[in-house]
């Protein structure tokens, strides 16, 4: 008798109950299929009391979130703009949507994320040869936050705006306070694979009503108030639409119950790495930072180590991604310019992202810890 093959253990997958379906039911019912409507402004109205009553605009996703911020920061062509190397391409391809740049920062080892004080000796660097950055594109990567306070001090010394990416980081903090809301600007990302998600999607989180006003216009095609249609400048077709709000309003409201969840996912895989050298798991560094998990991650010291967890892996059937392949290292940006000590490259090496997605049941956990304990009983 053939046995029922084993289901795959993704990553982070998206999940969804009855109660996105009958929004999305009511959303077509009312015919606001567009970028208005009545789950669009309840979700703004949501956000911006959970970004510190900041202002914010829905966007299609999470990248044109980022090209709506960098526009606002005035990165045109010929610029450049520093960028976190260990992070998603979709962090720097907007960069180059707008005519400039990129050029890539390295990392720390507590946070895997920017270095501050390789972030100030590019600055110094690109001033020396009279092309001071237009803005610093900062990334709190696996939810993990970045050093923030010190890149805002540095930042804030050279007087340059900060993008901060948190499309990762809904709902991780630094000094309690919401991930998006540190720099000049801010992005989430709703994507299938996020913490929430509202099958795409994104978010720009921004200080003023005249800058959401400014956002709104570029990403509704630039439309002037004239009675026909007339564009005085480049416009895009930037804004999620209303079936997308509706999803993500239910989404929203399970958002701490999703965090909880990937805290206590993160504790099994501590507590089941902790019982093996030579794995390391990503932790928070510090007091004043929360993560909040969206993926956990991996060292291993061993490269033969990692290639026997990978096999185990696989043949549990569970999806297992290398870190990120640093952007200095991408054949898309080959000769851009790099500062760092080449930690990330480290990372992408020795590292490995797990499943974390907030619906694991406690079989699919075991699964995954059967396949740990065979790696480490044959290692």
């Amino acid at each position: 008798m053939n046995q029922k093959p084993k289901s795959n253990i993704k990553l982070s997958p998206s999940f969804v109950s009855k109660l996105e379906l009958d929004a999305v039911d009511m959303a077509l019912a009312s015919n606001e299929l567009s970028y208005y409507g009545t789950y669009i402004t309840e979700l703004e109205t949501r956000f911006r009391a959970y970004f510190n009553n900041k202002h914010v605009v829905l966007t299609n996703s999470g990248t044109s979130a980022i090209h709506l911020a960098l526009i606002m920061a005035g990165v045109e062509k010929g610029d450049e703009v520093l960028c976190q190397s260990f992070t998603f391409a979709a962090s720097a391809f907007p960069i180059t949507y707008c005519g400039a740049t990129p050029v890539f920062v390295g990392s720390e080892k507590q946070s895997w994320n920017m270095c501050p004080s390789t972030l100030e000796q590019a600055i110094e660097n690109r001033i020396k040869y009279c092309k001071k950055p237009k803005a610093i594109v900062v990334v709190h990567s696996y939810g993990m936050p970045c050093n923030m306070e010190s890149i805002k001090q540095i930042a804030l010394k050279y007087r340059i705006p900060i993008i901060e990416d948190a499309a990762e980081a809904l709902g991780s903090k630094v000094n309690k306070i919401a991930c998006g809301v540190h720099g000049d600007f801010g992005i989430v990302s709703f994507n299938t694979n996020k913490i929430i998600t509202a099958a795409s999607g994104g978010l720009i989180v921004c200080k003023t009503e005249d800058q959401k006003r400014r956002i709104v216009r570029l990403a509704t095609q630039a439309k002037d108030e004239t009675i026909y249609y007339q564009h005085s400048e480049t416009g895009y077709n930037y804004k999620m639409n209303n079936l997308n709000a509706a999803i993500l309003n239910v989404q929203f409201q399970s958002l701490e119950d999703r965090l909880s969840r990937k805290k206590n996912i993160h504790n099994f895989y501590s507590d089941l790495f902790g019982r093996f050298k030579g794995i390391s798991v990503q932790k928070e560094y510090s007091e004043n930072i929360r993560s909040n998990f969206w993926l956990n991650c991996i060292v291993v010291d061993n490269m033969e180590l990692k290639k026997c967890l990978e096999k185990q892996f696989s043949e549990a059937h569970v999806e297992t991604k290398s870190l990120w392949n640093p952007m200095h290292l991408q054949p898309v940006f080959a000769g851009a310019q790099y500062f760092g000590n080449r930690y990330e490259e480290e990372l992408f090496k020795k590292g490995l992202c797990l499943p974390s997605g907030s619906n694991l049941t406690d079989d699919d956990l075991y699964r995954i810890q059967v396949a740990v304990e065979s790696a480490m009983s044959t290692f």
